[in-house]
């Protein structure tokens, strides 16, 4: 490599180059693929981008591509990776991120959930006035209650103190209503009920297709309880409906009515909906441009949701301004508030696990996260290098996960809003994120058609899967984290064993070529002609999925 190189004009305005800021000279180092029988190639010099670039370029005939290039500012005597151990390591247009940057600790563990006095089902009661009347003419005989104690187990057992989990105090967090107590009751009852899913336990399907819509479908959404289902559609309108056509979609009384109303009943809410307002679809007006996500509030009283006004020319979208977010209550099915505050689209807004936060980005390359009772942000996220496609909470609500553009996933703190981790891997815009639901891993999609899990305790990729042909659009973990569902615009539902990883690696180069594997699907089920735009398992484990019905020319369109 010592070679003169000449002059750089060859090469001037070539791909390798467009994405590099002017006025600047990175300098880049050269990675040798290792000879066979001849050990492992070093190069310790640093080279001038340009004269790497023109060497491999006109020299060898190679054409690299930017993602090829490792950024070595700081990198001195390097041992060269193979292709997969490269692949693994870049694909953000930042090149390859220095290990130093995920040195902070996460505290991904889950909070500890608060004590509940939880009674007793009306099954159970059942069974035990059942098994007391069988067994009264017998005092010999003893009921059998192994089953029922197994379940009352499940529902009072009381979680081990995790090292990792933060301090239920380290960010102020919505206090528990008397309605919120009643939903996590309901939730440990049927997650106690949940079926384990793996290679030999596949979970069942359902698919809600979308027929022949009036406008395009530009976003999907699944309550967390698996009740209700929205869709946000290109002639910026909002769509509700219920999974359960026997539950009507209700609206509050007229206030004269509302006030003679018991307000300390226990069924409140019930007694103060109008049953002659049930209706199996609602319909929310006031975006003016295409929805591009929504958000079910946890009590499943709110919904947020983003969007942005389409418009080609500025001025009219200084005066039109919709690069907002929208809350809205289904109790009335009328917009609340419009959060101001991004300057371009917003293309992803979700709610918190515990409610009251919400998180939104969009294309000026920010995260903010807001609060349901403050008109401005109470965080802001900067880092990003472009769009800010997709945003998610942990679910401990300490942390903020966001994919970009840039190919880079991002976990920000909330409590000081730092960047604590980078994570790089993709080679095109990340779409889709979702923690597993112990809070250790993240997985990330998107349109490089690959599937990555990242552990946030080092924020190394624990799992990289292929498989899909196209843009994966969504992915769910199953309630317990032992498989994970995706979806895209393949018409393919993927199931995938999360087993696979081995999380006692920590080294990333020995164990990369056993994480780039396909070997991680355990099966495949095509669609006749729909999109996959959700997936998401119940509690106990049914797997639904979503998205709308195209004819194949227009699939190829998107």
């Amino acid at each position: 490599m010592g070679k003169t190189f000449p002059g750089t004009e060859p090469i001037t305005g070539t791909e390798i180059l467009s994405g590099t800021k002017t006025g600047t000279e990175p300098k880049y180092i050269l990675l040798v693929e290792p000879k066979p029988k001849t050990g492992t190639k070093k190069i310790t010099r640093k080279f001038n981008l340009k004269e790497v670039v023109y060497f491999l370029q006109a020299e060898l005939g190679l054409r690299l591509k930017q993602h090829e290039l490792l950024h070595a500012d700081s990198l001195v005597d390097i041992v060269s990776r193979s292709k997969s151990h490269t692949d693994l390591y870049v694909g953000s247009s930042l090149a390859e991120i220095k290990k130093e940057v995920n040195k902070t600790k996460v505290l991904y563990g889950l909070l500890k959930e608060p004590e509940f006095n939880i009674p007793l089902d009306d099954d159970d009661e059942e069974d035990e006035s059942f098994n007391n009347a069988s067994f009264n003419h017998n005092e010999d005989l003893k009921p059998p209650k192994k089953k029922k104690l197994k379940r009352d187990m499940l529902l009072t057992k009381k979680p081990k103190n995790d090292p990792n989990s933060p301090p239920q105090n380290r960010i102020p967090l919505p206090e528990l209503r008397d309605i919120d107590k009643s939903e996590r009751i309901r939730a440990m009852r049927e997650l106690a009920r949940k079926v384990p899913l793996g290679p030999d336990s596949m979970p069942t399907i359902c698919f809600f297709t979308f027929i022949n819509p009036s406008q395009s479908v530009t976003s999907l959404e699944i309550s967390e309880d698996s009740s209700l289902i929205s869709a946000g559609f290109a002639d910026s309108t909002i769509r509700v409906w219920s999974v359960n056509s026997n539950n009507k979609l209700y609206s509050l009384k007229h206030p004269d009515e509302l006030e003679l109303l018991d307000k300390e009943s226990d069924d409140i809410m019930e007694r103060a909906m109008d049953e002659k307002s049930g209706k199996d679809c609602r319909l929310l007006c006031g975006h003016s441009g295409p929805v591009y996500s929504a958000s079910f509030s946890p009590d499943r009283t709110q919904i947020i949701s983003g969007s942005e006004d389409g418009s080609g020319v500025m001025i009219i979208k200084i005066l039109n301004l919709d690069d907002s977010v929208r809350l809205w209550s289904m109790l009335t099915w009328s917009n609340l508030v419009c959060f101001r505050g991004h300057m371009y689209p917003v293309w992803d807004a979700k709610f918190s696990p515990l409610g009251q936060y919400f998180a939104s980005c969009g294309q000026d390359k920010t995260a903010r996260v807001w609060s349901t009772d403050h008109y401005q942000p109470l965080r802001l996220f900067v880092g990003h290098q472009s769009d800010v496609t997709s945003v998610e909470f942990h679910p401990n609500c300490n942390y903020v996960a966001t994919g970009s553009a840039d190919r880079t996933v991002r976990l920000w703190d909330m409590l000081n809003g730092s960047c604590v981790r980078i994570m790089t891997g993709h080679q095109a815009t990340i779409d889709v994120l979702k923690f597993s639901s112990c809070g250790r891993y993240l997985a990330s999609a998107g349109r490089d058609n690959k599937i990555f899990i990242w552990d946030l305790s080092n924020g190394e990729s624990a799992l990289n899967m292929l498989g899909h042909n196209r843009a994966v659009k969504c992915v769910s973990f199953s309630r317990d984290s032992t498989v994970l569902a995706s979806g895209g615009m393949d018409g393919m539902v993927k199931i995938w064993d999360i087993n696979k990883i081995n999380s006692s690696s920590s080294d990333y180069n020995n164990s990369a070529n056993k994480n780039q594997t396909k070997s991680a699907e355990l099966g495949s089920f095509r669609t006749k002609s729909s999109l996959v735009l959700n997936v998401h398992f119940t509690r106990k484990n049914l797997l639904l999925a979503a998205g709308p019905c195209v004819h194949s020319d227009k699939s190829r369109q998107l």
